[in-house]
C-alpha cells in the first residue's frame, strides 16, 4: 500500500499525519516528561517520525514492504535522509538508527520529499 507521511515537532509536543488512499490518520501528542522543554525543534522532528512510524505500524496503518512518500518540512532533515548528510548530534544519530531499524525490518520503501 502506498502512505504519505507528514509529521511535525517543537519543543512541547510531537505530531503526525499519514494518508493512505481515501483515509487519513492523524495524531497529536505531547513529550514525555523528559523530553518536554528539553529538546530541539529539529531533534522533536526525528522523535515525530520515530515515534509516528512505530505507531503507524503498530495498530496496521503501515505494513510490511509498505511503500511511505515522507514529507519534510525540514532541509537539514531532508539532506540527511536523502544524501547522508552527517548531522553531528548523538541524540539525532540514536533517533536515526531507530528509524532505519523499523524502514530495514519491515522492509519498507522510502522516499523522501520536501516541503
Amino acid at each position: 500500500m502506498d502512505h504519505v507521511f507528514y509529521f511535525d515537532g517543537d519543543s512541547e509536543k510531537i505530531s503526525w499525519k499519514i494518508q493512505s488512499g481515501d483515509s487519513i490518520a492523524e495524531q497529536n501528542r505531547e513529550h514525555v516528561q523528559m523530553y518536554k522543554n528539553k529538546v530541539t525543534n529539529l531533534q522533536s522532528k526525528y522523535i515525530a517520525l520515530h515515534v509516528g512510524l512505530f505507531w503507524a505500524i503498530g495498530v496496521f496503518i503501515i505494513k510490511n514492504e509498505d511503500n511511505i512518500k515522507v514529507m519534510c518540512n525540514e532541509k537539514e532533515m531532508f539532506e540527511h535522509f536523502k544524501f547522508n548528510k552527517e548531522i553531528n548530534d548523538e541524540f539525532i544519530k540514536n533517533r536515526m538508527r531507530f528509524i532505519k531499524q523499523l524502514i530495514s525490518q519491515r522492509k519498507l520503501k522510502i522516499e523522501f520529499d520536501l516541503v
